[in-house]
């Protein structure tokens, strides 16, 4: 197999993955010159190496749009550069959640459901034939229903508290699948970015690759030109 060695890291790559200096966009090969002074345009590099650097750029200008890299900044940009799903992550940060948490769900989804309503309502309105009707009055219970006043007290005030629990659970939720968004919509804008800056590469390669081919047509056309004016002579 055809190797090359690379000017940049005097390092052995397949030729396939030769890239020249020229097609490099500007604004990388400010950066590979910044740090390799004796790279030019005439040296070539892998395309390996040059996707380092472009990660690089990216790094840099996302650093200097955002200023210091926030955690979620640097999780994408691993995910770059260790070729992995940034969902994959994700899931890996995930924390479990504890017994008070899924109690407190529960007690929330069921607290706002129609059936709590008929339930409770079934069950206040038993409370209040039985001991009015039933009992006369004469019962545990009797009119104004003092102790059913303080069992509904106790339950309001049990109630809000774990209410209030699930909604600070959904809020951090929500702030969690604002943090993944993010993650993933930056991580779709680099990866867009880094594939424009391949496809240019690509096109300008096959164009390389077009022009050598017609400048060897050309002189194969040019020495059959010449052989058949020799034959005529």
């Amino acid at each position: 197999m055809s190797t090359f060695r690379s000017d940049l890291s005097q390092t052995e790559f397949p030729l396939s993955e030769r890239i020249s200096a020229k097609t490099i966009r500007g604004s990388v090969l400010e950066l590979i010159q910044k740090e390799n002074p004796d790279f030019n345009e005439n040296c070539h590099l892998s395309i390996s190496e040059l996707n380092n650097y472009r990660e690089k750029y990216l790094s840099n200008m996302m650093q200097e749009q955002l200023g210091d890299l926030s955690t979620l900044d640097k999780t994408v940009l691993a995910s770059l550069n260790e070729k992995k799903l940034i969902s994959d992550q994700l899931e890996d940060q995930q924390s479990k959640d504890t017994f008070g948490q899924r109690i407190a769900d529960r007690v929330a989804t069921f607290g706002g459901s129609w059936t709590f309503i008929i339930s409770f309502m079934t069950f206040l309105l038993m409370w209040i034939a039985f001991n009015a009707f039933i009992l006369l009055n004469k019962g545990f219970d009797p009119y104004p229903f003092i102790l059913l006043n303080l069992i509904l007290s106790c339950l309001a005030a049990l109630q809000a508290p774990v209410i209030m629990m699930s909604q600070n659970r959904q809020e951090e939720k929500d702030r969690e699948r604002a943090k993944k968004d993010y993650m993933i919509n930056l991580k779709s804008e680099v990866e867009i970015r880094l594939l424009h800056d391949k496809i240019d590469h690509l096109i300008i390669h096959q164009q390389q690759e077009l022009l050598e081919m017609q400048k060897i047509q050309l002189d194969t056309m040019k020495d059959l030109l010449q052989k058949h004016t020799r034959e005529k002579e």
